[in-house]
């Protein structure tokens, strides 16, 4: 996993044996374990490690008014029961709000300036085990006045 991985040194001392990766791909997810020996005595400790993936088709940037399709999936083991989808905000704020039973891909048909931001992502499942992720969506298009005339003075600028 190198260089991806590292131990901060200087926590070393403070008693803090964290592992960092970065960036964490999905292959990483699985149980890890630390052993750490200090005088005659040995710690150890372990640390499950989930994945969550946002997928986009296509690829961020998405153009406006062509078909957007996102969707999430995890590592966890038990059976997803819902997946939802919120617009520029969380459950219970207001957002626009997509749910669907298990597996759901959200799709947009043509996505406009406005479904451009944050996207949240949450998966339910059947231990109850509510996993989520945060995705900022950007949308490549034209955000300009409804009429597409501009007039502007003879001599001056015009954006």
């Amino acid at each position: 996993m190198k260089p991806r991985v590292s131990l901060q040194d200087s926590a070393l001392r403070n008693g803090n044996f964290s592992l960092r990766i970065d960036p964490v791909r999905s292959e990483d997810a699985g149980l890890y374990e630390a052993w750490v020996k200090y005088n005659t005595k040995v710690h150890s400790c372990h640390v499950e490690l989930g994945i969550i993936t946002v997928t986009l088709s296509p690829p961020n940037p998405v153009v406006e008014n062509e078909l957007l399709l996102m969707s999430c999936n995890s590592s966890h083991q038990a059976s997803l029961v819902e997946t939802c989808y919120f617009h520029n905000g969380h459950p219970g704020l207001t957002s626009r709000t997509f749910c669907s039973s298990s597996a759901g891909t959200l799709s947009i048909l043509r996505p406009a300036m406005s479904d451009a931001g944050s996207w949240h992502c949450q998966l339910r499942y059947s231990d109850n085990e509510i996993i989520s992720a945060t995705y900022n969506l950007q949308i490549l298009g034209f955000d300009g006045p409804t009429n597409p005339v501009v007039y502007a003075a003879s001599g001056s600028a015009a954006d």
